[in-house]
């Protein structure tokens, strides 16, 4: 890793050495806040990049880790989770559920656990990249590695 990662991403990569996960983080030289931007850096599919968003779910953090290719229903995924209402977290609940900043959050690394819910179709690529904290950090994956390290449980997102 290099010398000057941010403070986020080395949180990231911490969790990520602790759940035994084998990708690195690696430093983007440009900002990929959105998933086209990360899937032309690291040369993929945008469907094989892990969308974070979080979401708040009757007030708890909820967490969908989605195909880049994909947008979320929140009808759906409030049925899916039981909750009456899932909207879109402000900035400042998402700093607060996660310590990162909307456009590098990551799938691990919260400050606390977070429920979380995967995008079947993620599983459709071989290999998929999730952000590392930070908008210019991002690490490689497999589907069923990112179901390991987050707990999460597979879902139909749209």
């Amino acid at each position: 890793m290099p010398e000057k990662l941010h403070p986020n991403a080395v949180r990231v990569a911490s969790a990520l050495r602790e759940l035994g996960a084998t990708g690195e983080i690696v430093v983007l030289p440009d900002s990929a806040r959105t998933a086209a931007e990360a899937a032309a850096a690291v040369g993929v599919d945008v469907g094989a990049i892990v969308k974070s968003m979080l979401f708040d779910a009757d007030g708890a953090p909820l967490l969908v880790l989605t195909s880049g290719a994909h947008n979320v229903d929140v009808n759906l995924i409030a049925r899916t989770v039981g909750a009456e209402k899932v909207r879109r977290a402000a900035p400042e609940f998402v700093r607060a559920a996660t310590g990162q900043p909307i456009g590098g959050v990551g799938p691990v690394g919260h400050p606390a656990p977070i429920r979380t819910l995967v995008d079947s179709w993620l599983g459709k690529h071989e290999a998929i990249w999730a952000a590392g904290g930070h908008p210019h950090a991002v690490f490689p994956t497999t589907f069923d590695e990112l179901l390991r390290i987050t707990g999460g449980t597979v879902v139909e997102v749209e």
